[in-house]
C-alpha cells in the first residue's frame, strides 16, 4: 500500500507538471484587458535575451551586432509609426467623437482664458485704485479657471488615449517608455557589466561535457526561435513592403495626370481662373506630400528588412557556431561513455582471468577464496575509482585534496601507521625476535612470526606454569611495542626465573625439609646462579645499577593442609623443563627419606 501510494503521488505530480507547463504568460505577451503594443518591440527583446546566451569572444561580438541591429530596426519602427499616425490619424467614432469635441472644447476655452490672462494683466499694468484692485480679482479667478480647464483638458486626453481614438499619443509614450527603458539599461551596464560564465564544450569529464551539451541545446533552440522570428519579420515587411510600392506608383501617376499646366496658373492669368483652381492646386499639393510621406515609409521599410536581413544572417552564424560547439560535446560525452564501457569490460575481464587462475589451485582451499575475493574487491574498487574520474575528472586541487586525504588516512588508519612504526622498534636492539618466549598483553608464548604489521605467537602458558604449548596462533598488531609493553624472558642468556611449589604435610618438622631443598637447590642451580650474575653485572653496569643475586629462595605459605613451600631458582630456557625435572626427582627422593636419614644426610653434607 505505502508503495502504490507513492507511485500514485509520483503520476499526479507529473500530471500537475504536464497541465501547469504553459500557465505562465511569456514576458510581453498579450493579456485579459491589455491592448497590444502598436510598435513591434519584440526583435529588440529577443536580441537582449540571445545576448545572454553568449560565452566566449565570438558569440559576444555576435550578441553585440544582432543588438546594435535589432535597436535600429525598432527606432526605425517608431519613426514609421510615428509618421503614419501624424499622416493618416484614424477615422473617429460616435464615441470618439465625443471626446474629440471635448478636448477641442477644452483647448478653445484654455485658449480664450490665456488671451483673457494677458489681455487683464495689461489693464492691471495701465490701471490704479480701485480699478486696479477689481483688475486683480478678475486675474486670480482667471487663473483659477485657467487651472480648472487644464485639468479637464488633461482628463479629456486621457479618455481619448484609452479609447484608442489616439494612436499617436500611444506611439509617443510607447516610445518614451522605450527611451526610459533604454536608459535603465544602459546605467545598469556600466554598474554590473556582464560576465557570461564559458560554455566548457571541450570538457574532460562526463558531467561537465553533459552540462555543456544541455546548455549549449537550449541555446540552440532559443536561436533557431530567434532566426525564425527574424525572417518571419523579414517577409512581412516585404509584403507591406510591395503594398506600399504599389501604392507609390498609382499616386504619382495621379500626380503626374493632375500636375497639367491648367492646374497651375501662371501669374498673369484672369484673376477669376485663380480663384477656381485654387481647391485643385491645395488638393495637388496635399497629394504631393502624402506621396513624399510614403517614400520615405518605402525607404525606412527598405532599411529595416535590410536590418533584419543581417539579423538573420548573424542569427544563422551563432546557431551554426552553437550546434557545432554541441556536437562537439556530444563527442566527448560519447567518448567517456566509451571509455567506461572499456574499463567495465577491462575490469570483468580480470575478474574472470582471477576465476581461473584461483579455481585452478587445489591447495589451501579457504585461503585461497579470501585471497581471491580481496582481489577480486580491489579489482573491483579501481575500476569505480576509474570511471569516477571519467565522470567528475580529475580533482582540479590536488596539493589540497591530497593534504586532506593524507589527514583523513592518518586518522583512519592510525593504528596501522603505529604498528608499523612499531615493527621498526621490534627489530632494535631491546626488541624480539623469532623464537623468543615473550609475553603480549598478558598472553605468554614463542614468537613464530614478526611482520610489518604483526606478531604471532605460538601461545604456552605463563612462566609459572608447565609451558606446554596450546596449538594456538595469537597475532598482535605491532602498535603494543608503542603504546604498550611487552616483557622478553629470551634475553641475551635466556635467563628466566621458574618456580616449583611443594607440600609439606602437617605431621612433620618443615625446618629440616625446607634446609634439605635450599642445599639441593644451591647444588643444581650453581653454575646457571654464577653464569646469570655475571652476565648481569655486565648489563647493569653502564647503568650504576646494584648487582642481583641468582640464588635459589625459598617462600613458605602456612595453610590448613600443610605448609607450602615456593621454590624459586634461575635457568635457562632452554633448559627450563630440564631443569625443573631433574628437581622434582630430587624432591620425590628428598619426601621418601624417613626423618633421621634427612638429619644424617644433612649432617654429612656439612
Amino acid at each position: 500500500m505505502t508503495t502504490l501510494g507513492l507511485l500514485g503521488l509520483v503520476v499526479l505530480a507529473i500530471v500537475g507538471l504536464i497541465f501547469t507547463r504553459d500557465i505562465g504568460q511569456a514576458e510581453g505577451q498579450k493579456g485579459p484587458g491589455r491592448r497590444a503594443p502598436l510598435v513591434n518591440e519584440k526583435p529588440l527583446q529577443t536580441a537582449r535575451e540571445v545576448a545572454s546566451l553568449a560565452s566566449d569572444g565570438v558569440e559576444r561580438r555576435y550578441a553585440q551586432q544582432v543588438e546594435k541591429l535589432a535597436d535600429h530596426e525598432v527606432d526605425l519602427a517608431f519613426a514609421d509609426a510615428l509618421h503614419d499616425a501624424a499622416e493618416h490619424p484614424v477615422t473617429p467614432t460616435p464615441e470618439t467623437k465625443e471626446l474629440l469635441a471635448r478636448q477641442t472644447k477644452a483647448e478653445a476655452a484654455i485658449k480664450t482664458n490665456q488671451d483673457r490672462i494677458e489681455q487683464l494683466k495689461k489693464q492691471i499694468a495701465a490701471a490704479s485704485g480701485s480699478r486696479k484692485d477689481t483688475l486683480q480679482q478678475e486675474l486670480d479667478f482667471a487663473l483659477v479657471q485657467q487651472e480648472l480647464d487644464q485639468d479637464e483638458l488633461e482628463d479629456a486626453k486621457d479618455h481619448l488615449l484609452r479609447s484608442g481614438a489616439d494612436p499617436l499619443s500611444r506611439i509617443r509614450r510607447q516610445f518614451s517608455r522605450h527611451e526610459a527603458n533604454e536608459h535603465a539599461l544602459e546605467a545598469s551596464r556600466q554598474q554590473t557589466p556582464a560576465n557570461n560564465k564559458d560554455v566548457d564544450y571541450l570538457a574532460s569529464n562526463l558531467w561537465a561535457q553533459f552540462g555543456a551539451w544541455r546548455t549549449l541545446r537550449n541555446n540552440t533552440a532559443r536561436l533557431q526561435q530567434a532566426l525564425s522570428d527574424a525572417n518571419d519579420e523579414a517577409s512581412s515587411l516585404t509584403q507591406k513592403h510591395d503594398v506600399l510600392e504599389k501604392q507609390v506608383k498609382a499616386a504619382e501617376e495621379q500626380s503626374k495626370e493632375a500636375a497639367a499646366p491648367q492646374a497651375f496658373p501662371q501669374a498673369n492669368s484672369a484673376r477669376s481662373k485663380t480663384e477656381n483652381s485654387a481647391p485643385e492646386t491645395s488638393a495637388a499639393i496635399l497629394s504631393l506630400h502624402r506621396l513624399s510621406v510614403d517614400q520615405k515609409d518605402l525607404i525606412d521599410l527598405n532599411k529595416r528588412i535590410q536590418d533584419h536581413q543581417e539579423l538573420s544572417n548573424v542569427y544563422s552564424s551563432w546557431t551554426e557556431r552553437a550546434k557545432s560547439h554541441e556536437r562537439a560535446s556530444l563527442h566527448g560525452m560519447i567518448q567517456s561513455a566509451l571509455l567506461i564501457t572499456i574499463i567495465l569490460l577491462g575490469a570483468f575481464f580480470v575478474e574472470w582471468l582471477v576465476d581461473r587462475f584461483f579455481t585452478d589451485l587445489k591447495k589451501e582451499r579457504t585461503r585461497l577464496r579470501t585471497l581471491r575475493t580481496v582481489v577480486r574487491f580491489a579489482v573491483q574498487a579501481v575500476g569505480l575509482l576509474l570511471i569516477f574520474f571519467v565522470i567528475f575528472g580529475a580533482p582540479s586541487q590536488t596539493p589540497t585534496v591530497i593534504g586532506l586525504a593524507g589527514a583523513g588516512l592518518t586518522v583512519a588508519l592510525k593504528d596501522f601507521i603505529v604498528a608499523f612504526f612499531g615493527w621498526f622498534m621490534l627489530m632494535g636492539r631491546n626488541g624480539i625476535r623469532v623464537g623468543d618466549w615473550v609475553e603480549i598483553n598478558g598472553v605468554v608464548g614463542e614468537v613464530v612470526e614478526i611482520n610489518l604489521l604483526r606478531t604471532v605467537l605460538l601461545e604456552t602458558g605463563n612462566w609459572a606454569d608447565a609451558g606446554h604449548p596450546t596449538g594456538r596462533k595469537v597475532a598482535f598488531v605491532n602498535s603494543f611495542a608503542i603504546e604498550g609493553h611487552f616483557f622478553n624472558f629470551s634475553t641475551s642468556g635466556q635467563w628466566l626465573w621458574d618456580e616449583i611449589e611443594i607440600m609439606v604435610p602437617p605431621d612433620q618438622d618443615p625446618y629440616p625439609i625446607i634446609e634439605a631443598i635450599q642445599k639441593m637447590a644451591e647444588q643444581e642451580t650453581e653454575a646457571n646462579a654464577h653464569a646469570a650474575e655475571e652476565e648481569w653485572l655486565r648489563a647493569t653496569r653502564s647503568h650504576q645499577a646494584q648487582s642481583v643475586s641468582a640464588k635459589p629462595a625459598i617462600n613458605l605459605r602456612p595453610t590448613t593442609s600443610g605448609v607450602e613451600v615456593h621454590l624459586r631458582y634461575i635457568t635457562r630456557a632452554h633448559e627450563r623443563y630440564a631443569m625443573r625435572t631433574r628437581l622434582y626427582q630430587a624432591l620425590v627422593e628428598l619426601m621418601r627419606r624417613k626423618p633421621s636419614d634427612r638429619t644424617l644426610a644433612q649432617r654429612a653434607d656439612d
